[in-house]
């Protein structure tokens, strides 16, 4: 019985992995062996991605709260130290998004803030 070398199992593997390389640069999109090693890296990349963009958008909220709060004539150290005198529970994506938005209810938020500062 002759030996099956290029069964569907294999090639449903090569093409999976030709398939993840597609837009990769010269030789990574459309060799196997060089694909491969591509797609391994690119996972470790998006991986570790997912990490960062988590940290990213943490900062970028903080620096639009901080420059909302500057207007105010607050910085963002004191704005978060009266929030938690004051007992407001809002996550930072939220504040924010109340910056750019709302930016009466921000204001008052602030306030509320500046008195549980005063205190």
């Amino acid at each position: 019985m002759p030996r099956a070398v290029d069964g569907t199992k294999h090639k449903d593997r090569r093409k999976k992995i030709l398939k993840q390389a597609k837009g990769h640069r010269g030789r990574r999109s459309t060799n196997y062996r060089v694909a491969k090693d591509s797609v391994e890296k690119a996972g470790q990349h998006a991986y570790v991605g997912r990490k960062l963009r988590k940290r990213d958008f943490r900062r970028l909220w903080i620096v639009r709260i901080n420059a909302a709060v500057q207007a105010e004539g607050l910085n963002y150290s004191q704005f978060m130290h009266g929030m938690k005198l004051a007992n407001i529970e809002v996550n930072r994506k939220a504040l924010s998004n109340m910056a750019i938005e709302d930016k009466a209810a921000f204001k008052t938020l602030v306030d509320q803030v500046k008195v549980a500062l005063a205190k």
